[in-house]
């Protein structure tokens, strides 16, 4: 892909540098870690360009030896960072990941105030760049990251809905980062109103909407303007709801949980790149649900999103 190829799709959001505990325990009694990449919006980059979609991620990092290493990172999964900024003398954010062994969340640590990303302002866009994609993909972790990047994140996300182009949105909520729990409610519903496609995670629906089944928090956020919700159910699935069609999707089978983290950001790289590519809603989220199944079982956030091939081999 050259800088002058049209987009499918953008995301604008912060990357860190992951290093990954390489034995259990408490993170201040490990010895070796495992560098990755991380963020919420780089692992769909990167699961979207695998599948074979033109993406284009922009963001700040600083001029720094684990800035130059996210770019190459992504630059080597063939995403387009044409409108990712070094920054001399700021810095790039990281975070530290313990390793589990009985399948549940690991701890995380993060080292990202006042990170590049995080001063991100909406002047930073280039706006032809943001429009000649067809799709954006935002979520609420870099709108929570600081005020500039939640402006950020409305700009970006009113512009394209004004282009005609679509919007899906993740809450992927991080409740650290707000002020208050209220404070988030207000944020994330004010972008929910901006997206076409929302895919909220169960607890997170319940948490900012008060509903309680899958089938009121998807009608709540449908009533606030998205033209689709996806309600991801963990080990049961996930229900979806565009107003015209509406079921129950189920999980699909895993046979050992390595890693969660991801897996929210695996399901997107199948819904979004199967409605990209006309699929029927059904088979977009069945997709959805094999991926976030695929991430769950290897270590690490990208390492189960899978190539075209792959996804060809499935039969998705």
């Amino acid at each position: 892909m050259t800088e002058s190829d049209p987009l499918d799709v953008v995301t604008l959001g912060e990357a860190m540098t992951m290093l990954v505990a390489g034995q259990p325990g408490p993170l201040e009694k490990v010895e070796i870690f495992h560098k990755n990449t991380a963020g919420a919006e780089t692992n769909v980059a990167i699961g979207l360009a695998r599948l074979g979609l033109r993406v284009g991620w922009g963001s700040r990092l600083g001029q720094d030896s684990m800035g130059r290493y996210l770019l190459d990172s992504l630059r080597g999964e063939g995403v387009d960072c044409s409108r990712v900024h070094l920054v001399p003398g700021e810095r790039t954010g990281m975070l530290f990941k313990g390793r589990v062994m009985d399948g549940s969340d690991p701890p995380v640590e993060y080292h990202r105030a006042g990170s590049a990303a995080s001063r991100m302002r909406p002047e930073d866009v280039d706006r032809a760049w943001l429009l000649s994609a067809r799709h954006l993909h935002a979520t609420g972790v870099f709108a929570a990251v600081s005020a500039d990047s939640f402006q950020v994140s409305r700009m970006t996300m009113r512009l394209m809905r004004e282009a005609g182009k679509t919007v899906s949105f993740d809450p992927n909520l991080r409740p650290t980062l707000w002020p208050s729990t209220e404070a988030m409610r207000a944020g994330i519903h004010e972008l929910v109103a901006l997206a076409d496609w929302v895919l909220p995670g169960l607890e997170e629906g319940r948490l900012l909407t008060g509903a309680q089944t899958p089938e009121a928090i998807a009608r709540f956020y449908r009533d606030l303007g998205a033209r689709l919700v996806v309600v991801k159910l963990g080990l049961d699935g996930a229900y979806y709801d565009d107003g015209a069609h509406s079921g129950y999707v189920p999980a699909s089978p895993v046979e050992r949980v390595v890693d969660t983290v991801g897996a929210g950001d695996g399901f997107a790289v199948g819904v979004i790149s199967g409605l990209l590519e006309g699929l029927p809603l059904e088979r977009a989220v069945v997709r959805g649900a094999w991926i976030g199944a695929r991430a769950v079982q290897v270590q690490g956030d990208t390492e189960g999103l899978p190539t075209r091939t792959l996804l060809r081999l499935a039969g998705l």
